[in-house]
């Protein structure tokens, strides 16, 4: 039977109304069957059309059972959305509310999502997903309720119970984590996952809604991550306290980065061989109006958190492109700028396209930047937009550099798919190699690779003549570090280059020609 498309029942058509049974919003009918209901007789038969029968609805309570099927549900995994769950987190809010009745709300999140994406794909992740979110239901009663609140994240709201304490939730928590952690087997290959949880019980929720409830064990789930993979938390004041204090440095973080106080520092590379400057790297420094300079591994984290990296990206760009041209309007030779890009950039379909209309746009041609990525994004990194976006970079003729080389698990076969122009030996292997037999021949080892694979190497973390002498009779082609040039403002760049210039001139050059 076909819709009507005229009369009085045609203003309800498409929308949607509260059912109520009591203080708690339970479901959601069309008004248009309400309508139907209203004016009675024919227009009663409109009902049979739209398939969706009354139900009882005027004649008595909806359990949250019978509702949840009309709440929108996540494509991927089947489960309710935030919404119907904040709607469901009201409810046990307020059933617990002066009563002996306990319940508790918990957040889970797997560990290690994002790499998930980039070694196997985002249709590898949504299965891997639905599996853990079978399994948080496996563990938890059928009157329980769980919703996806994120790409990797979901929430938990228990239907309360007389007896419920602190030690339960724990064990459940650890339930939880176990059903997660068994491994999630596609196309052959065993997937492991972990996942961090906070929860928080009732009775110590703050204020007076759900979703300040659920907001609370999202905060004992962020002290959680903080903590590292697999770790528990159960929401207390001061964790409550930790947690507005990193939400307060997040939105200072950005504030920072929108006014300037966050921008680039420049740390000099030079040659082995000549002496000569032959780059510089762009590090993000915090200039704090009032704290001064705020150390990068107490922001960079925070700005990973709050998904501003691409942001920074951005500006770090921009300046870096800035500085080669006022090097080379004061006549200062500095062939290039490495700029730090983040697997968030690297994600990006547009980068490629993005770059070149940047160096465009300041004249300058693709190999006086270079790209810094991680050894980490090539060994995690599968056939994707990231993969693309390097080669793509590669070929457009920017210098790609590895960086952190040593730490991660980089093969020959994945340093030749992504064009590696050049590894940064890891800090780790230099410090203190002069005196370190061992580190010498990892050191070594590692130069005699490069020079077979055709690749340049630079040397990080020298602070030492003694371990600059080592690295240029090893064969190392440049070296960067304190030893070498602390990272500092563009304003004074040009007088480090004058002097360091003036130091190639009278003093004797630390060359490979050392003994």
């Amino acid at each position: 039977m076909p819709q009507p498309t005229t009369g009085p029942l045609t203003r309800f058509r498409n929308r949607i109304v509260p059912v109520l049974s009591g203080p708690p919003l339970l479901a959601f009918v069309p008004a248009i069957t309400l309508a139907a209901y209203w004016l009675g007789g024919e227009s009663a038969l409109v009902l049979a059309s739209l398939g969706l029968p009354l139900l009882l609805a005027f004649g008595g309570a909806f359990s949250p059972r019978t509702a949840e099927p009309m709440v929108p549900r996540d494509s991927v995994t089947g489960l309710m959305l935030r919404d119907g769950f904040a709607a469901v987190m009201d409810q046990a809010h307020k059933a617990t509310e002066g009563s002996d009745l306990r319940s508790a709300c918990f957040v889970l999140e797997l560990d290690d999502y994002k790499e998930l994406i980039d070694r196997h794909g985002q249709g590898a992740a949504d299965s891997v997903v639905q599996r853990c979110g079978e399994r948080i239901i496996s563990v938890l009663r059928a009157k329980d309720t769980v919703a996806r609140i994120g790409d990797s994240r979901f929430a938990i709201c228990l239907t309360p119970v007389r007896q419920l304490d602190l030690e339960l939730c724990i064990q459940l928590s650890g339930r939880m984590q176990s059903a997660v952690e068994e491994p999630v087997s596609l196309d052959g290959i065993s997937i492991y996952m972990s996942c961090s949880v906070g929860f928080c019980l009732r009775s110590r929720a703050p204020g007076k809604t759900g979703e300040d409830w659920l907001a609370a064990a999202a905060a004992a789930l962020s002290d959680a991550q903080q903590a590292g993979p697999s770790a528990i938390r159960s929401y207390s004041a001061e964790i409550q306290k930790r947690s507005k204090a990193r939400s307060d440095l997040r939105d200072e973080v950005s504030a920072a980065l929108e006014s300037g106080q966050i921008q680039p520092w420049y740390q000099p590379q030079i040659s082995t061989d000549t002496g000569k400057v032959t780059g510089f790297e762009a590090l993000a420094r915090w200039i704090h109006p009032v704290q001064g300079l705020i150390a990068p591994d107490v922001f960079l984290p925070v700005m990973e958190e709050a998904g501003l990296m691409e942001r920074l990206g951005q500006v770090m760009l921009y300046h870096a492109l800035t500085a080669l041209k006022a090097w080379d309007s004061a006549g200062v030779d500095v062939p290039r700028v490495g700029v730090n890009f983040a697997t968030d950039e690297l994600r990006n379909p547009g980068l490629v396209d993005k770059i070149k209309w940047e160096l465009d746009r300041f004249d300058l041609t693709p190999d006086r930047l270079s790209v810094e990525i991680l050894e980490t994004v090539v060994t995690d990194c599968p056939d994707d937009t990231v993969a693309r976006n390097i080669t793509g970079l590669s070929k457009l003729g920017c210098r790609i550099d590895l960086d952190d080389f040593g730490t991660g698990h980089a093969s020959i076969a994945s340093i030749r798919r992504f064009a590696i122009s050049r590894i940064k030996i890891d800090r780790s292997f230099v410090m203190k190699a002069d005196r370190d037999p061992e580190q010498q021949r990892l050191i070594g080892a590692i130069l005699t690779m490069a020079e077979r694979l055709e690749l340049e190497t630079l040397a990080e973390g020298v602070e030492t003549v003694g371990e600059h002498a080592l690295l240029a009779q090893l064969g190392c082609d440049h070296v960067q570090g304190f030893g070498i040039g602390r990272p500092m403002p563009f304003d004074q760049t040009l007088d480090w280059i004058a002097a360091h210039r003036a130091k190639l001139r009278d003093a004797p050059r630390i060359g490979r020609d050392v003994t």
